[in-house]
């Protein structure tokens, strides 16, 4: 290979890597606590495209969150399109500074996420159902707490490092 084409797969590489730093939201607004915002009643609407933008699932999930001192508990009722039901109850320390762990039984280890300004990074290792298996996925979301209440979700879902598909959902704040 020559060198002009190196440098264009090296560029290629490069320009591919997550640059996104949650330092660069410190300063906008609204301000995304997760504990205040998910305390109490929250509905939230989703889509999982795979990797070559199809259409895969949508889904409907009401949320219960209760606030006790230091920890908040999700109580996360999923429906699907296609009727299946799921349920995935969180249980997040509040560690201070806007930095959070977070434990459920589908979630490898725990979860761990810092917010700043109207951002919250959240990674986790999560153990997905396909079929009747289960596999190993990385699940890096991006929470965005714009006006009115509404809070969107980025989440990339990747496999050996690899994109297998994006989760986008909508949350909304039960006044």
């Amino acid at each position: 290979m020559n060198k002009y084409l190196s440098s264009i797969f090296l560029f290629l590489i490069i320009s591919c890597t997550n640059d996104m730093s949650i330092e660069k939201f410190d300063n906008n607004k609204p301000e995304f606590i997760l504990e205040d915002y998910f305390n109490g009643k929250v509905e939230a609407w989703g889509l999982f495209h795979d990797r070559f933008g199809n259409l895969q699932r949508q889904f409907k999930v009401d949320i219960i969150g209760k606030l006790n001192s230091n920890q908040l508990i999700l109580d996360e009722k999923f429906i699907y399109d296609d009727g299946e039901k799921d349920r995935r109850v969180w249980t997040i320390d509040i560690l201070g500074e806007k930095k959070y762990t977070g434990r459920a039984d589908d979630v490898v280890g725990s979860a761990s996420g810092v917010a700043k300004g109207n951002a919250l990074n959240w990674k986790y290792e999560l153990l997905l159902k396909v079929k009747n298996s289960k596999i190993k996925v990385d699940f890096d979301d991006w929470m965005f707490l714009q006006e009115r209440g509404v809070l969107i979700n980025r989440a990339v879902v990747k496999k050996f490092g690899i994109n297998i598909g994006v989760v986008t959902i909508t949350f909304l704040k039960a006044q």
